[in-house]
C-alpha cells in the first residue's frame, strides 16, 4: 500500500517543474491525479511558458505508473476554469483528498517603486489570489466526502523574509501564508488540514533563467549559471545552491498523507537552512 494510497490529488501548475513532480510522486505512493497548467504566455515571466506537450508529458509519467489523471489546461486566474477542471476530475474519479496549490510564476525584478502596476497585479492574481481561488474549488469536493483532506499551498521562503528588488513576489508569498494560516482555522473542524511548504531556489526553468541570475549577480554584465550557484549557495546553511523538485513532493507527500494528521497550520521550510541562517 501506498502512502496515499485510492486517494485523489488536484495540483495546479503540473505541466512541468514542482507540479510534475508532485504529481509523480503521489502517483507513485498510489494517488490519482487532477491537473492543471495554464499552458500559456504570462506577462512579465522572464523564461518560457509550460505547453500543452509539457502536460501531456505530466500525463504520460502517471499513466505509466498506473495511475489515473484527469489533465486540463486551465488558468489559476480563471475561477469558471478552475471549477470546471476540478468538478470535471472528481466526477471521473471519483473524490477529492488532497490539494496542491503549487502553480505561480516569478516575474521581472525591479525596485518597489519602478514595478509596473501591470507586473503587480499579474503576480498578486497568480501566486496569491490564485491559491485562494484554487481552494475556493476545491473545497466544496473536501467537505462532501466527508473524509477530511489535505491542502497543501506553495510559498517560499519569501513568505517568511524578505528580498530586495521584488517586493510583489514577496508581499504575494506572505499572503500565502495568512491565508493559509486562516483556513487551518476554518477548516480544522471538517478534519481539512492545510499547510504551507516554503522552498528555497529550485531546480526548475522558473530559477534557472537569465532574469534570476542577474538577481543574484548584479554585479555582473552576464552573470551564468555558475555564477548564480556561487551567490547561490551564500544563501543557504547547507552548502548547496538549490533543492531538486522531488524535494518538495517529499515534503508535500507527507503532509498529504496520514502521517500528518495533526499537523496543521503550519510554514514547513524546504529550504536547506536558509530561514535559519
Amino acid at each position: 500500500m501506498g502512502r496515499v494510497e485510492g486517494k485523489v490529488a488536484f495540483i495546479t501548475g503540473a505541466a512541468r517543474g514542482q507540479g510534475r513532480s508532485h504529481a509523480v510522486r503521489l502517483a507513485q505512493e498510489g494517488a490519482d491525479i487532477i491537473a492543471i497548467d495554464v499552458c500559456d504566455e504570462i506577462p512579465g515571466a522572464p523564461y518560457p511558458p509550460a505547453t500543452e506537450a509539457d502536460l501531456a508529458e505530466t500525463v504520460a509519467k502517471v499513466e505509466a505508473l498506473d495511475r489515473r489523471i484527469v489533465a486540463t489546461k486551465a488558468d489559476v486566474r480563471d475561477a469558471g476554469q478552475l471549477k470546471a477542471a476540478v468538478d470535471e476530475g472528481v466526477a471521473q474519479l471519483g473524490r477529492l483528498d488532497i490539494v496542491s496549490a503549487n502553480a505561480g510564476i516569478s516575474t521581472a525584478m525591479a525596485h518597489s517603486e519602478d514595478i509596473s502596476e501591470e507586473l503587480w497585479n499579474d503576480m498578486i492574481d497568480v501566486n496569491l489570489t490564485g491559491v485562494w481561488r484554487t481552494c475556493k474549488v476545491a473545497i466544496p469536493h473536501l467537505k462532501a466526502g466527508g473524509r477530511g483532506g489535505s491542502i497543501v499551498l506553495t510559498s517560499s521562503d519569501a513568505g517568511l523574509f524578505a528580498y530586495e528588488n521584488i517586493s510583489h513576489y514577496v508581499s504575494a508569498k506572505h499572503g500565502v501564508v495568512g491565508l493559509m494560516r486562516t483556513l487551518a482555522l476554518e477548516l480544522a473542524p471538517d478534519f481539512i488540514r492545510v499547510n504551507s511548504i516554503h522552498p528555497t531556489t529550485v531546480n526548475t526553468t522558473m530559477v534557472n533563467n537569465e532574469a534570476t541570475f542577474r538577481l543574484f549577480r548584479p554585479d555582473l554584465d552576464d552573470p551564468t549559471v555558475e555564477d548564480f550557484q556561487q551567490a547561490a549557495i551564500t544563501m543557504n546553511a547547507l552548502p548547496i545552491p538549490w533543492v531538486e523538485a522531488v524535494d518538495i513532493s517529499n515534503a508535500l507527500l507527507f503532509l498529504a498523507s496520514d502521517e500528518s494528521r495533526y499537523i496543521t497550520g503550519v510554514p514547513l521550510p524546504v529550504d536547506a537552512g536558509a530561514a535559519v541562517k
